[in-house]
C-alpha cells in the first residue's frame, strides 16, 4: 500500500545538508506535509536554511544524533524520519575513528530507539556505496548502520528501510566542486588514480529514491538506484577544457587511505536476493522476515543481475556525456 506524505510530520536528521535541503524543497512543493523538522548540529547552516525556506511548516532544532534525550524529544508526534546525519568524508573518518563510530553507528541506533519509542511509522536511512565490501572506516560504519536498520524490523512496529546511493553531483565531499574550484583558481586538477571510476547522480534523482523508499518499501529492504558511471579523469578533463581552455593540467597525487578504485552498489553476495524495479534495484533482507520475498514475487519482478553492480562493469559515460551532465547541473 502506497504511503501518502500529505499531512504528515517529518523529521530530517542532518537536514541542513544538500540532501536535506533538496528533500525539504520537494516535500513542500509536491507532498503537502503538516510539518518538517530540521535536526542538525550547525547553528550557521540552520540560519542560512531558515532564510532560504520562508515557510512556517519548516521548524529548526539544534541537536546531535548522539544526544538520545534531545532526539527523543524532537521525534515526538513524528510520522516519518529521514536519517541523513553522518560523518561522511573518508579521510576525516580515517583520522577520527571513534567520532565516526559515535555518529554513524551509535547515532543510528539512537534514531532507531527514538523512532520506536515515539511510534514513528517509517524510518528511511541513507547509506552509501562504501558500505558494500567496506574498505575504509566510513564504509564500515555505514555497513553497520545498514545492519542495525534492517534488523530493527524484527524488533519494532516501526518500519525501517535503507537506500544506498553513489556520489551525488555537487554535494559536500563530491570531487566536482573541488575540480571546479581548482580550475577557476588556475591550479592543477588533482586525481588520485587515473583508473578510478565513480557512479554519479543528480540530487533530484537521489531524493526520488528517498521518496520511493518511504512511499513503497515494506521494511527491511535496501533500495539502490541505477545511475551512470564515469572515469574521474574524464570529469577533470571536461573542467580543464571548459574553464581553462585546457591550460589546467591533471596531476596524479596517489590514492588516499581507504579509497577504492571503483564503487560497488550491489555486492556479488547480494545478487541472488536482488530484484529489478526498472529504475531501481531492491535488495531483500536475509532470512525473509515477514515473508517479504513473496510480496515482491507477486510483483513479477526479475532478478536481472548476474554479477555485482559496480562502476567499472557498467556502461561508462563518454567525455561528451560527462560534459552534458555537468552542463545540465550548472557546473560548467
Amino acid at each position: 500500500m502506497r504511503h501518502n506524505l500529505q499531512g504528515e510530520t517529518i523529521l530530517i536528521t542532518g537536514g541542513t545538508g544538500s540532501w536535506g535541503q533538496e528533500l525539504t524543497t520537494q516535500l513542500l512543493r509536491d507532498h503537502k506535509p503538516k510539518e518538517i523538522r530540521i535536526y542538525s548540529r550547525g547553528e550557521h547552516k540552520q540560519v542560512e536554511m531558515r532564510r532560504a525556506f520562508s515557510d512556517n511548516r519548516v521548524k529548526f532544532y539544534i541537536g546531535d544524533v548522539r544526544d538520545t534525550s534531545r532526539l527523543m524529544l524532537v521525534s515526538r508526534n513524528t510520522d516519518i524520519i529521514f536519517h541523513l546525519a553522518a560523518l561522511k568524508h573518508v579521510p576525516v573518518c580515517e583520522e577520527n575513528p571513534w567520532e565516526a563510530v559515535q555518529t554513524n553507528i551509535i547515532g543510528t541506533q539512537n534514531v532507531i530507539e527514538a523512532a520506536s519509542a515515539n511510534n514513528v511509522k517509517k524510518v528511511v536511512y541513507v547509506s552509501s556505496d562504501k558500505a558494500v565490501d567496506p574498505f575504509n572506516l566510513y564504509g564500515a560504519t555505514k555497513s553497520c548502520g545498514e545492519q542495525l536498520i534492517i534488523d530493527a524490523n524484527n524488533h519494532h512496529t516501526t518500519r525501517f528501510v535503507c537506500i544506498r546511493a553513489g556520489n551525488v553531483i555537487g554535494t559536500n565531499g563530491s570531487v566536482i566542486p573541488v575540480f571546479r574550484e581548482q580550475a577557476i583558481n588556475g591550479n592543477n586538477l588533482t586525481v588520485t588514480d587515473e583508473r578510478m571510476t565513480r557512479f554519479f547522480m543528480r540530487r533530484k534523482e537521489a531524493i526520488g529514491l528517498l521518496l520511493k523508499a518511504v512511499q513503497d518499501a515494506h521494511g527491511g529492504e535496501i533500495l539502490v538506484t541505477k545511475m551512470p558511471a564515469c572515469k574521474i579523469t574524464d570529469v577533470a578533463h571536461v573542467f580543464s577544457q571548459r574553464l581553462t581552455g585546457g591550460k589546467a593540467k591533471i596531476k596524479n597525487i596517489g590514492m588516499r587511505p581507504g579509497e577504492k578504485l571503483y564503487e560497488v552498489l550491489v555486492s556479488r553476495y547480494e545478487v541472488p536476493h536482488t530484484y529489478d524495479l526498472g529504475n531501481y534495484f531492491v535488495i531483500l533482507p536475509p532470512g525473509n522476515p515477514g515473508n517479504i520475498e513473496a510480496i515482491y514475487r507477486k510483483k513479477k519482478l526479475t532478478q536481472s543481475l548476474k554479477e555485482e553492480y559496480n562502476s567499472s562493469n557498467q556502461n561508462i559515460l563518454t567525455s561528451a556525456q560527462v560534459e552534458t551532465m555537468l552542463e545540465q547541473d550548472g557546473w560548467i
